[in-house]
């Protein structure tokens, strides 16, 4: 299975990303899937994972959010992030969370579509985007912001629903993709899950919107402390079913 180093062209300059996709030779196409890493970024456990993906029939894009921060990795990150190490980590990448501003969410968003469309491995039909973590926030923006483009849309362990009610009905507004959230059970209460499913339905999106039983914040990523072997089953469990509804993979 392919996993191929790209750069992608945005306003603000070149993102380092990585691809993965099935290995025909270049003689198939395949669905497209945007997959946004979560705040820790580009790094061994997000290939594991956009290969898995890559491996039901899709090609996976993954792309350096911080990219304008300089090249990827933005800052040294150990093997296992454990609750030490991921306080340290999170002082250093919070300044840049802060930086991605909804403008710049969306500029690199028409960025990473604009260049899936380009690639010969991908076909024309509409593409996925799924994301965890902060990369669940900027999945749902993206979505949003290329109704006629997104299909579908996971979030894992985001902070979605987590504004207030104003902003998250102005993020639901022009959303048609089928979507799916997976919330840990430390993110959500069962009153604020009830609120976001209610202002999903209210929107009139096609949704699952659930809390993983036993999961705390960043359960799909194996290199944390967090890390829940049923939960990341789970979330395959929710994804490719998804995908499969609304996207024809090669």
């Amino acid at each position: 299975m392919p996993v191929k180093t790209l750069s992608v062209p945005t306003a603000d300059g070149p993102a380092d990303a990585f691809a993965a996709f099935p290995d025909h030779d270049g003689r198939q196409r395949h669905p497209g899937v945007l997959m946004y890493p979560d705040g820790f970024g580009i790094r061994p456990v997000l290939r594991e994972m956009a290969l898995e993906l890559a491996g039901h029939g899709y090609y996976v894009l993954v792309p350096d959010i911080f990219h304008r921060h300089g090249p990827a990795p933005v800052i040294d990150l150990p093997e296992h992030i454990g609750e030490e190490a991921r306080t340290a980590v999170f002082a250093r990448l919070m300044p840049l969370i802060r930086a991605h501003t909804t403008e710049r969410v969306l500029g690199d968003a028409d960025a990473y579509l604009r260049f899936l469309t380009t690639r010969p491995e991908v076909d024309a039909g509409p593409v996925a985007v799924t994301g965890y973590c902060i990369g669940g926030l900027l999945a749902m923006r993206t979505a949003a912001a290329h109704p006629g483009r997104v299909a579908a849309v996971a979030g894992f362990h985001g902070p979605v629903g987590a504004d207030s009610p104003d902003d998250l009905r102005r993020l639901l507004s022009g959303l048609t993709a089928e979507v799916h959230l997976g919330h840990a059970e430390s993110d959500m209460t069962p009153e604020t899950l009830g609120e976001l499913d209610r202002a999903l339905t209210a929107a009139g999106v096609r949704h699952t919107c659930e809390v993983y039983p036993g999961t705390v914040h960043g359960f799909t990523m194996s290199d944390t402390d967090a890390f829940d072997p049923a939960g990341l089953r789970r979330h395959w469990d929710r994804l490719l079913p998804l995908l499969g509804r609304t996207l024809t993979a090669g």
